[in-house]
C-alpha cells in the first residue's frame, strides 16, 4: 500500500464527519430563519437612581398587650310569662291630668282645689291638679264635728222642668293648650213626686271613647224644689262613693269621709243643682235679681254655692242660635278656686244648655248640649 491510498483511507472519514456537521449547520440556519426566531438579545442595562435614606430609628418594642378577658357566659333567660288575658274593650291611656280630676264632675271641696262644680255633673271639667290631695274645706274632719255651712239665705219659689234627655259635646283646654274632645249624656225625670237624674262623661283618645265619670242622683220632691237622697259617683279607676242626704237625721253623710253636715232646705248635689236652677228661673225670673245661695253636697262635704246673673247671651249651638241668661259661680277663697258658669234657655224650659269650669290653673272645660229630647216621666 503506498503512501498516497494511506492518507486517502485515513481522511475519507474526517471529510465525512464535517459534510454532516454542516448540513446540520445549514438545516438549523434554514429552519431559524423560516420559523422568524431569533437568538434573544439581552437588554440594555438600564440607568437606576438609588438614593440612600437615612436608616430609621429602631422602635423600642411595644410591650405585649394583655390578654383579654373572655366574657361571662350569657345567662339563662327567664320564662316570659303567658301575657294577660285581652280586654274586651282596650281603651288607650288616659293622661293623668284628665284621669284624676274625672273632668271635675265630682272634684272634692278644697281651698287650693275646686271642689264643688256644682254642675259639675254636667260640666265635666278636672279640678283636682294632679299630685294634689283633695281636701274638704267647709266640712268637719273625719275626728272632729263638721261645721254647719253658713246660715241664712232665701227659700226660692220652684217649677221642675219636664222630664228630657240631654246630649252635650264636650271641650277641654289644657293650661298648655292641649285640647281635648268629649261628650256627655244626661237624663232628668221627674214624676212630680220623686225625680232621678243620670250623667256619663267620657273623652275621645285617638279614636276612642274613654267613660270617665258616671253620676246618678235621686230622691224626692217639696216645697223647697228638688230633695235628694242619695246621689252615687263613680270615675275611672276610683271605688264609687255615695252621699246621703239623711232628712230624719237631718244631715248630710259621706260614704268617702266620716264628715256630717247639718241639712239645709234647698240643699242640692252637683247632678240636681242645674234643674234646681231651672225650677228657680222658671218659677219666677225676678229671683235672679240677688245671689242665689244653695248648699251642694259632694263625695266628702258640702259647701254653698253662690251664683250670680251675668246677663244675657246668644249661644251659638248645634241646635241653632239660644237666647240664654248666664248664672255665675265665682271663686270663693277658702272653699272653690274655680268658676263656674251655667247658661239657662228660657225659650226651652229654662233647662242647662251650656256649663263652663275655668280652674285656677286657666283650665277651661265646656260642655254645650247638642240635642234636647222629651222623655217619660216614669221612673223605674
Amino acid at each position: 500500500m503506498t503512501s498516497v491510498s494511506y492518507y486517502s483511507s485515513r481522511s475519507r472519514p474526517l471529510i465525512l464527519l464535517a459534510l454532516i456537521v454542516a448540513l446540520h449547520y445549514a438545516v438549523i440556519a434554514w429552519l431559524t430563519s423560516h420559523m422568524g426566531e431569533s437568538p434573544e438579545r439581552s437588554p440594555l442595562p438600564r440607568m437606576v437612581e438609588i438614593e440612600l435614606l437615612p436608616a430609621l430609628a429602631a422602635r423600642p418594642p411595644q410591650p405585649a398587650a394583655p390578654p383579654r378577658e373572655r366574657p361571662p357566659p350569657p345567662r339563662p333567660r327567664q320564662p316570659i310569662p303567658p301575657p294577660p288575658a285581652p280586654d274586651l274593650q282596650p281603651a288607650p291611656p288616659v293622661p293623668p291630668a284628665v284621669l284624676e280630676a274625672g273632668l271635675d264632675v265630682a272634684a272634692p271641696v278644697s281651698a287650693d282645689t275646686e271642689g264643688a262644680t256644682a254642675a259639675g255633673a254636667i260640666a265635666a271639667t278636672p279640678a283636682v291638679q294632679p299630685g294634689a290631695a283633695p281636701a274638704a274645706a267647709d266640712v268637719q274632719s273625719p275626728a272632729a264635728d263638721a261645721a254647719p255651712p253658713p246660715q241664712g239665705g232665701r227659700r226660692y219659689k220652684v217649677d221642675l222642668p219636664p222630664s228630657a234627655g240631654f246630649e252635650l259635646d264636650v271641650k277641654r283646654v289644657d293650661p298648655n293648650g292641649t285640647k281635648w274632645n268629649g261628650s256627655a249624656a244626661m237624663r232628668w225625670q221627674s214624676d212630680g213626686s220623686r225625680y232621678k237624674v243620670g250623667l256619663e262623661v267620657g273623652i275621645t283618645v285617638l279614636i276612642a271613647r274613654v267613660n270617665l265619670l258616671a253620676l246618678d242622683s235621686e230622691g224626692s220632691i217639696d216645697d223647697a224644689g228638688i230633695a235628694p237622697q242619695t246621689m252615687r259617683e263613680k270615675r275611672r279607676g276610683r271605688s264609687q262613693t255615695a252621699t246621703h242626704f239623711n232628712r230624719e237625721q237631718r244631715n248630710i253623710s259621706f260614704s268617702a269621709s266620716e264628715a256630717k253636715v247639718p241639712l239645709l232646705a234647698g240643699a242640692q248635689d252637683k247632678a240636681s243643682v242645674p234643674f234646681q236652677l231651672a225650677a228657680i228661673g222658671r218659677a219666677d225670673v225676678k229671683q235672679f235679681d240677688g245671689d242665689i245661695d244653695i248648699l251642694v253636697g259632694e263625695d266628702k262635704g258640702a259647701s254653698v254655692y253662690r251664683f250670680q246673673l251675668a246677663g244675657e247671651e246668644e249661644l251659638d249651638t248645634a241646635m241653632g242660635k239660644l237666647q240664654t241668661w248666664r248664672l255665675a259661680r265665682p271663686p270663693k277663697p277658702g272653699s272653690y278656686s274655680a268658676r263656674l258658669d251655667i247658661w239657662l234657655a228660657p225659650t226651652l224650659g229654662w233647662y242647662p244648655v251650656q256649663i263652663r269650669n275655668t280652674e285656677a290653673n286657666g283650665a277651661v272645660t265646656t260642655q254645650t248640649v247638642t240635642r234636647i229630647t222629651q222623655l217619660d216621666s216614669t221612673i223605674q
